[in-house]
């Protein structure tokens, strides 16, 4: 697969994604389990960009980690905050 070909790829998963979290939307879809899979989604999301379109990928898995890190950390205080509502 070539590199503009992998990367119409990845853009296309994330069109998908967000077109999911969309339909969840529209469908008025609630509670835990919806809010946990939008959290879900947003995770793989926002590291597929970080590793395909910042170019994470090709550093030392430290600055990958970290950034996961980071989204799981703002995630967990999401769901806390939905949790004690």
């Amino acid at each position: 697969m070539t590199r503009n070909r992998f990367f119409t790829f990845i853009w296309i998963v994330l069109v998908a994604l967000t077109l999911v979290t969309y339909a969840m939307g529209e469908a008025g879809i609630i509670g835990s389990g919806a809010m946990l899979t939008v959290l879900l989604i947003a995770l793989v999301k926002g590291q597929m960009v970080a590793n395909y379109f910042m170019g994470l990928w090709h550093v030392a898995p430290g600055w990958r980690l970290l950034i996961l890190g980071y989204f799981l950390i703002v995630g967990g205080l999401i769901a806390l905050a939905y949790g004690l509502n």
